[in-house]
């Protein structure tokens, strides 16, 4: 083999083997404008090159909530789909989204109001099937333009003025995700561990700030001591009446009605359980959702009283609570769990911690079984059986019941 050969030959193999640092980065940018006059944002999404993807296949919904779009390249809507082909050069895709949702007439979701806006960065951009030549790696970026507001908080790294970084590892189609606010806020910030938190809230809303900050201090070494992932911001929005009541979770976000307890009468924290739901991200599917509920549901209380927070008291009189609620109980699997199903699989929660605990002679506890639920992409019951045998070292008689068939 000559040396030209023997050249060539090397060149092939080393573009073959290149790493992904290596990949030819375009840019992905989403400018949003908020127009409260008319309750929409418009959205434009660029591409730097635009012959880097080939199209975008995007689920438009049935609501008829994106409207007036305008593209650089080929766009169809077919039924509740719409495919963006685009230019090769430098291109844009420009349309309108509703962004108040009402569960409810008077009843919001999310909300727009002519001061501030609360809603999911999901329904900025929706969800979208990428195809896009080899070799390219897409860098997102997402910035907004207020109508005179102080500010926008989102879960994502701020990288300027109302501008931030959107990266997703486990996604190839990097979109705006989580929860997120704009207007004249309030918010208060604090560094827990490798976390930057921060609350905020619409002026006047009667959010109280200090107090959910308070509670994560309080609780925050536990929550780090159970689970592996400690995000690099953890964002907590909050409004009152009208918006929905309760609390949700997002990626790294959580939406809290500002009436909403931290700390309910029966002795769980709602706001912990969303945080736990926010850092566990659990997914489980074909009728397991008691698992995500059951866990969620076992840290909102647990992490409280390993923090100090609840006597031993408190905790015996919580147990007889939920025994006596999920008593008449059946059968745990389903898709959507009712109180009672939760109720009972938290019970099951703390019975399997027990045995855990027991059978290895306390060197693992259901947080082991907890961060492997976390390290699964999707977890059925059966597969959840098998994690926790794997822990134990053999059969698990507390999930060797009915309650799972």
């Amino acid at each position: 083999m000559t040396v030209g050969t023997k050249l060539a030959t090397s060149l092939v193999l080393l573009t073959l083997s290149m790493p992904a640092w290596c990949a030819k980065k375009v840019d992905l940018d989403y400018h949003v404008k908020l127009l409260p006059l008319s309750d929409q944002a418009e959205v434009r999404v660029s591409l730097s090159q635009g012959s880097a993807v080939r199209s975008l296949n995007f689920d438009l919904g049935h609501d008829g909530d994106y409207s007036d779009f305008k593209a650089d390249g080929q766009w169809k809507v077919s039924g509740h789909r719409g495919v963006w082909q685009p230019s090769a050069d430098k291109a844009s895709l420009t349309y309108r989204v509703r962004l108040t949702h009402a569960r409810k007439p008077g009843l919001y979701d999310t909300r727009m109001t002519p001061s501030w806006a609360l809603f999911r960065g999901e329904d900025l951009v929706p969800t979208a099937r990428l195809d896009q030549q080899d070799g390219v790696e897409l860098v997102s970026r997402l910035a907004f333009e207020l109508p005179g507001w102080k500010s926008v908080e989102t879960a994502w790294p701020r990288i300027g003025k109302n501008k931030f970084r959107i990266d997703n590892v486990s996604r190839l189609f990097d979109r705006p995700t989580g929860w997120m606010l704009a207007g004249n806020l309030g918010s208060r910030r604090v560094r827990l561990g490798e976390t930057e938190v921060t609350v905020a809230s619409p002026k006047g809303q009667a959010m109280r700030r200090m107090d959910v900050l308070t509670l994560l201090t309080f609780v925050w070494p536990q929550v780090e001591a159970a689970f592996p992932r400690h995000p690099a911001k953890l964002l907590v929005v909050g409004a009152g009446d009208p918006m929905r009541r309760g609390v949700f979770s997002s990626r790294d976000s959580i939406y809290l009605n500002s009436r909403t307890p931290l700390v309910s009468e029966n002795g769980s924290s709602p706001l912990i359980r969303e945080v736990v739901q926010a850092i566990g991200r659990f997914n489980d599917h074909d009728t397991s959702d008691w698992i995500s509920e059951g866990l969620g549901e076992y840290y909102a209380i647990e992490l409280v009283r390993r923090a100090g927070g609840i006597t031993d008291e408190r905790y015996a009189a919580i147990q007889a609570r939920l025994a006596k609620e999920g008593k008449d109980v059946t059968s745990l699997r389903g898709e959507h769990v009712s109180g009672a199903i939760v109720a009972r699989a938290v019970v099951m929660m703390q019975e399997l911690d027990r045995e855990i605990r027991v059978k290895t002679h306390n060197k693992r506890s259901l947080d082991d079984l907890a961060q492997a639920v976390m390290r699964a992409n999707s977890i059925t019951t059966a597969e959840f059986v098998q994690l926790a045998e794997s822990i134990i070292g053999e059969s698990s008689v507390v999930l060797d019941s009915k309650l799972l068939r």
